[in-house]
């Protein structure tokens, strides 16, 4: 197999530079190219704007860690391309999600909150979970480092998303109580935030019963668990068909 061509955009931010020692690492990948809307030296070319890139360049996947707002201009070019997207930014809005969701009718896009493979895991756990505990309260803890913009994480929201699927009832995700004071709904799913220091990502899903609680955790000690989820998902993505593809048909591809 040919090494898959990789354009980074968000080269220059620190889950950038983790997928580059990740890919510098791997046989399987080349970056040929970055984006950045700061001025970087590197080992290869890097832009300020994708749009700068040259599609003779012949990029394989577009690897995205940059900024939710840059979306429009990676998928006119990955269309424009015919290569494939890996989008790992999260915190889009309605529009930007049906941009993507257009895109992939089109070209292959890979779409993810959280590119490791313990999450993707934690959410099959979760969702059998709130099947099995029916009536549990269920409550959602994400923490991270002071300079994460978004709030909650797109992996809270995945771990929301898990839980939706297992409950009988029509769940409504609850991010504020501080406003209403009355008893908690029993459909609600609460999620709550934390920002400080360094953490890399820590989420925790806890059930809370009558007599027991349940938690289920995952917490990430370093940011090359994403940087090597996102290296093996360019390296799926490459040559499939139009979709939208995620982490689950790669974790499926492997067993």
């Amino acid at each position: 197999m040919n090494e898959v061509k990789i354009i980074l955009a968000g080269a220059g931010g620190r889950m950038g530079k983790a997928v580059i020692a990740a890919a510098n690492e791997s046989d399987k990948v080349s970056i040929i190219a970055g984006v950045d809307i700061n001025p970087m030296q590197s080992e290869f070319p890097v832009y300020l704007g994708i749009s700068e890139v040259s599609p003779k360049l012949g990029a394989d996947v577009i690897v995205d860690f940059s900024h939710h707002t840059a979306i429009e201009g990676i998928l006119r070019y990955a269309v424009a391309s015919s290569c494939a997207a890996v989008i790992c930014t999260t915190g889009h809005t309605p529009e930007e999600l049906d941009m993507i969701k257009k895109a992939s009718e089109k070209i292959p896009v890979f779409r993810s909150g959280n590119m490791s493979l313990g999450i993707n895991l934690l959410m099959a756990l979760v969702k059998k979970a709130a099947e099995v505990l029916e009536g549990y309260d269920i409550e959602i803890i994400e923490k991270h480092h002071n300079q994460k913009l978004d709030a909650p994480s797109g992996t809270a929201l995945m771990l929301a998303e898990a839980a939706e699927k297992g409950v009988s009832y029509q769940p409504e995700l609850i991010y504020d109580r501080h406003q209403v004071r009355k008893k908690r709904e029993k459909n609600e799913i609460g999620i709550h935030s934390v920002r400080g220091g360094n953490i890399v990502g820590e989420h925790e899903v806890m059930f809370a019963g009558p007599e027991e609680i349940v938690t289920l955790s995952h917490s990430a000690s370093s940011r090359d668990v994403f940087a090597r989820g996102a290296v093996k998902a360019a390296v799926f993505m490459k040559g499939r068909p139009a979709g939208m593809y995620d982490m689950q048909d790669v974790i499926n591809e492997s067993v």
